[in-house]
């Protein structure tokens, strides 16, 4: 007796694909939780060291503070820009994340007024 085979192609099991992303997460988790852990039981240990962002250890406080300004005023502009494309409620998660930097961009330039108040302005 002849034993016939379908060649009835599998669809890709959904929950297969699902398992690998978890599996995925669970592996960078158990890379990253120990040293999360282990920063919040000692807030004195150093973080780990980082080659890609670095920031000099020496850098001064207001360099910092210009740099975040920066930083944040391009947030802006590419949030706005990208809220101009977007419509309905993703635009206003987009303005609303515009707003936010707009925000941090302030609180930062007024830390860098109280370092180095701008001259002739009287105080209010």
């Amino acid at each position: 007796m002849k034993k016939t085979t379908s060649n009835t192609q599998k669809s890709p099991d959904p929950s297969a694909s699902e398992t690998t992303d978890t599996t995925d997460t669970t592996k960078r988790s158990d890379i990253t939780e120990p040293l999360v852990s282990a920063r919040l039981r000692n807030p004195n240990r150093p973080d780990p060291v980082s080659h890609v962002f670095t920031i000099i250890p020496d850098i001064d406080t207001e360099s910092l503070l210009c740099h975040a300004c920066e930083t944040l005023a391009s947030l802006n502009v590419m949030a706005t820009d990208l809220a101009c494309e977007l419509e309905g409620s993703r635009r206003n998660v987009m303005l609303a994340i515009q707003q936010l930097a707009v925000l941090g961009e302030l609180l930062v330039n007024r830390a860098l007024d109280n370092i180095d108040p701008p001259t002739g302005l009287s105080k209010a």
